[in-house]
Formats: structure tokens, C-alpha cells, sequence
């Protein structure tokens, strides 16, 4: 297959949604409102049950930055090896230094607790200093492939970066675009990366079975966020993403 479609679900619903939907593999996060956390223990279980495709999760302890204190080295580390013991398929980790470069160290030993596993260096590259530098310490530290918007809101407005990703790689690791991709644009930045895995999220709101409803309180949402709704992997939206691809020479 010529293109794979990686779909970032937020929940083991998701998970399985996505898999209706055609996706190869799964990135299982929790809080994508907050550019995605480490996923509860139950959550991970849940999908490892639910879904036959590959099945990866993400490795981040907090929202904000990528430097972490020893203290989240140790609840990272404690994840993973959680996480592993599930039979999990793969890993999505990322940890930079004071001065923005890729906190080697810390990746090593991160990466020694998956025990082998693949691992996808996340988007901590488009918040370091020099992407292009960052990319050869990763290659170096044995990751399988890096998730980047090309350093920029969007995968399509960092399309130029990621095309430079994508050829310096020069097949050492995988460039997998992800950021802002939707059916209706994923051909566009397939074309103008030269990526062959693609990560998008692909959601759809499902409104709530809830009856009443009080319009006074909110659990947090806040601005103008529908409580009463979730936000879940779409199985058309991948299948869409899938047809656009199949579509491309």
C-alpha cells in the first residue's frame, strides 16, 4: 500500500472508529484539546481489546512544554512499561532540552524502556531550535519515523520544511506530516511533502443521549465548547482521506 493513514484517536471509541474506517494504525491520546496526553491505563486496555491494527500511544505527561523535571521522567518511564505489559504495538515520545535541542539522554533511556518497540519521535521537533539538526539525533537514536507539522500551525503551511524533512531522511526514517489534515486536504500535503504516512484526527461531533440539560454550569468547556457532544473519530472522514489517497499516481 502506498500511503498509510495513522489516525490520532482520543479515546478507545475512536480507536475502534478508526479502524471501521480503514486507518492502519492508531495513535491513543488522551486530551487532544491539549495537543494530547498519556492515556489512562484503562483506556489503553480498553483498545488493545477492541482494535486488531497497530495500536501506539502517546507518552506525555503534561501539556506546555517538552522539558521534563525527574519527576516526569519517572511517570513517563512508569508509563511505558504500563503500556508495554498491555501489548501495545508502538511508542510517541519526545523530550527537548533548555536551549531546544532533542534531550538525548532522556530519549535514551525512554527509548530503552519500550524494550524495543517502534517509536515516533512526536511534535516536540516543531518547537525545538533546528529542525533539520533535531532530525539527525533523532535518526541517531534509533526512532522509527517523526510526527511534524513542518514547524508551523498546520502541515500544509509547513509543507517546505517537511519536503526538506522528507528528502534529508533520505529513506533513514519516516516523515509522517501531521497537524491541520483533513480529507480535503491530505492529498495536497501528501504531493507537496512526498510523505507516505499521514496523521490526522478526523473528527466528527456525536451529540450526547442526555435529556436534561443545564445551561448554567459548565464542567470547563468553556468558550462556546458543546458539552453536550463529543468529539470522535470519523470512519467516513478516514475512508475520505483514503479515497483522496488511492486517487494520487
Amino acid at each position: 500500500m502506498k500511503y498509510l493513514i495513522e489516525n490520532c484517536a482520543g479515546s478507545a471509541l475512536s480507536a475502534l472508529r478508526a479502524q471501521e474506517g480503514g486507518a492502519q494504525r492508531v495513535e491513543l491520546c488522551a486530551a487532544l484539546s491539549e495537543g494530547g496526553l498519556s492515556p489512562s491505563y484503562g483506556e489503553v486496555k480498553l483498545a488493545r481489546r477492541l482494535i486488531d491494527i497497530k495500536l501506539h500511544v502517546l507518552v506525555r505527561p503534561r501539556s506546555g512544554d517538552f522539558l521534563y523535571s525527574p519527576l516526569e521522567e519517572e511517570l513517563m518511564l512508569e508509563d511505558i512499561r504500563q503500556y508495554l505489559a498491555l501489548g501495545v504495538d508502538g511508542f510517541v515520545l519526545g523530550a527537548l532540552t533548555p536551549e531546544g535541542d532533542i534531550d538525548c539522554p532522556l530519549m535514551e533511556r525512554l527509548i530503552a524502556a519500550t524494550e524495543g518497540c517502534p517509536v515516533t519521535f512526536h511534535r516536540a521537533i516543531d518547537m525545538c531550535r533546528d529542525p533539520l539538526e533535531a532530525l539527525e539525533d533523532i535518526i541517531a537514536l534509533g526512532c522509527q519515523r517523526v510526527l511534524s507539522s513542518g514547524a508551523a500551525p498546520t502541515a500544509l503551511e509547513g509543507a517546505p520544511l517537511l519536503r526538506q524533512l522528507v528528502e534529508r531522511s533520505a529513506g533513514r526514517i519516516r516523515i509522517m506530516p501531521g497537524g491541520g489534515i483533513t480529507p480535503e486536504n491530505i492529498q495536497q500535503v501528501a504531493l507537496e511533502t512526498g510523505a507516505h504516512e499521514l496523521h490526522l484526527s478526523a473528527r466528527s461531533p456525536v451529540a450526547s443521549a442526555m435529556r436534561y440539560r443545564n445551561p448554567r454550569v459548565s464542567m470547563g468547556g468553556g468558550n462556546g465548547v458543546d458539552e453536550y457532544a463529543q468529539l470522535l473519530t470519523d470512519p467516513s472522514k478516514i475512508r475520505a482521506a483514503h479515497l483522496a489517497l488511492e486517487q494520487l499516481p
